[in-house]
């Protein structure tokens, strides 16, 4: 494999070709005279303009075979990382992490299920056994860190509706049952989206009592030994394949101090057809359990005569990886911080998968290339990181490339609970993963919609360019729950995440509504999440420019935008803010 050998002075001199960069601390005698080994070549000719044609270069990099899909720990994904350092820090940043560096260690762990001697088996009343096929059936996995091998005996089988345990919502799925040591199995999303009725939870649009992290989470303070979700595409907003895909192979998690001790023995997806014919072999109809779920005052249901038994055995690896960090250090205020965040991994590389029909080499490729999904947002960040880098700043940017974002925004979490400046100092943030390159569109759709100050900047800017915002269409997908400024809002800073718009110039709504169908099918969390010299980046470009300056006009003021009043947030800031 080529490795391109950059020395660190030479990064530093390049980044020096901006003025208003000062170089660096000098490094150690062992540091000065190591050199950097590069897997890919760092752009040569971007520039200080926020342009399609740079966006490009950096998409196709990091979505490159190269980096085999940039998986958190292992070598290809770390070079990943040192790639955006390396690219930070040519284009003018400073380093933000520790020690006078670009990163920030996350401490991480890989555990591997041996589908060959691990089980997921529920018994009838009969004695028939009923096998989950790994992959087919059902996907499971255990979060247990500290054994290679864990299992569980026969156990009760108990329905527990969504799961949801929200006494905002006046609501327990849970009840007062004694449900320690059983199996649950628990639906997807939420009972407002079953009912649409926006008086239960929040309608239509996802809580976080419907995101598969929280359902696992309830599930172990409740004592079982097993949660299994049920799958359904629609409440899910994926298909059956996004969970092979996203929940095989190896999977990550942060070093826990218990080792995984509090969670559940067993956790995992079965499909629907297995969900019914489980429940059949209860007596029961799964459409009739659903429709009891979504009804206030439910109460978990057993599954007369059935049973659960499990096993896994799993190989476990203690591995690190990095949050990349660049700061670009205000005049006036420079303890006051712009954010921009976006995610550098994506699922690696995937021996055992396949996907596609045979012999089509595309299709079968074993690589998540992550061009959407998120080399688009590591590029955007970068791309702002140089345009701001060209500009006198009051406050200081910093600019997040975090990891493990795919295996449930750890390190977004991470940073938020070991920031690197102190949180009430982030003024406020703009996050940005997964750009589809559809062109130019009339709107930007703002995810959680409704949220912040930041909305009323982002419309300010976008009349500029004749767009318009627009809501979340799909609030129940959940996607305000499912990206790294989640891990920041809850700790209060107020954040934006939009995406491209779907009105297209050319085609109107239904041809973006279309193009972003085509892409959650046929690609997102596929190896298919590839780049194309075809893209139509100048949408992704107007989109880019307006963070930018959105951004910009924070980064230059003293404004201290905030969450709009209600906001589940807005406590939690004036707190911060309080011991400003």
């Amino acid at each position: 494999m080529k490795k391109y050998l950059i020395s660190a002075s030479l990064i530093v001199l390049a980044a020096c070709g901006a003025e208003k960069t000062e170089a660096p601390e000098p490094k150690t005698e062992a540091e000065a005279a190591e050199e950097t080994a590069l897997l890919m070549p760092l752009p040569t000719d971007t520039t200080a303009d926020i342009t399609s044609e740079d966006l490009a270069v950096r998409i196709k990099t990091l979505a490159d075979d190269t980096f085999e899909g940039r998986g958190p720990g292992t070598e290809t994904g770390e070079a990943a990382a040192d790639w955006v350092a390396a690219e930070m820090q040519r284009v003018g940043l400073q380093p933000g992490g520790e020690d006078g560096t670009f990163f920030q260690t996350v401490k991480m762990i890989n555990q591997t299920v041996d589908l060959s001697a691990s089980s997921l088996t529920f018994i009838a009343g009969d004695g028939t056994e009923m096998p989950m096929e790994a992959k087919k059936d059902a996907v499971f996995w255990t979060k247990r860190q500290n054994t290679d091998h864990v299992s569980f005996d026969p156990t009760d089988v108990v329905f527990v509706g969504y799961g949801a345990v929200a006494p905002e919502y006046d609501w327990n799925d849970y009840g007062d049952q004694e449900l320690t040591g059983k199996t649950v199995i628990i639906l997807v999303n939420d009972p407002g989206f079953a009912t649409g009725d926006t008086d239960l939870f929040k309608g239509k649009a996802m809580t976080y009592y419907g995101r598969w992290t929280y359902k696992f989470e309830e599930a172990a303070r409740q004592g079982a030994a097993a949660a299994i979700i049920i799958h359904e595409t629609e409440p899910a907003a994926y298909g059956w394949d996004v969970v092979t895909g996203s929940w095989s192979g190896a999977q990550s998690d942060l070093v826990r101090s218990n080792g995984g001790e509090d969670r559940a023995t067993l956790e995992g997806w079965i499909t629907r057809d297995a969900a019914e014919k489980l429940f059949s072999s209860a007596g029961l109809d799964l459409e009739e359990m659903k429709e009891a779920a979504k009804t206030p005052g439910f109460k978990p249901v057993s599954l007369e005569g059935i049973k659960a038994k499990g096993e896994i055995t799993q190989t476990i690896e203690q591995l690190e990886s990095r949050n990349v960090i660049g700061t670009l250090p205000g005049k006036t205020t420079p303890d006051e911080y712009m954010m921009y965040t976006a995610h550098w991994d994506h699922l690696g590389k995937k021996p055992e998968q396949k996907t596609g029909a045979p012999g089509e080499d595309f299709y079968a490729d074993q690589i998540f290339n992550g061009a959407v999904d998120n080399a688009t947002g590591t590029a955007a960040l970068l791309e702002i990181a140089e345009a701001m880098a060209a500009q006198d700043l009051d406050r200081s940017a910093i600019f997040a490339a975090v990891t493990l974002e795919e295996s449930g925004l750890l390190g977004s979490a991470y940073f938020a609970e070991n920031p690197t400046v102190p949180l009430n100092k982030i003024v406020a943030g703009i996050n940005m993963d997964g750009a589809l390159p559809i062109g130019r569109t009339k709107d930007m759709v703002v995810i959680g919609y409704g949220a912040s100050e930041l909305e009323d900047m982002l419309k300010d800017v976008l009349a500029k360019q004749d767009r318009v915002i627009k809501p979340d269409s799909k609030p129940e997908a959940g996607y305000f729950y499912r990206s790294d400024h989640v891990s920041f809002a809850k700790k209060g800073v107020p954040m934006l995440y939009a995406d491209g718009g779907e009105d297209k110039r050319d085609g109107g709504i239904a041809a973006g509504k279309a193009a972003a169908a085509v892409y959650t099918a046929e690609r997102y969390h596929k190896p298919m999440d590839e780049y194309s010299d075809d893209w139509d980046l100048e949408g992704f470009k107007e989109d880019i420019q307006a963070f930018y300056e959105v951004g910009l006009q924070i980064a230059q003021s003293d404004e201290w935008p905030t969450w709009y009043p209600g906001n589940e947030f807005e406590a939690v800031r004036k707190e911060s803010l309080s011991k400003h």
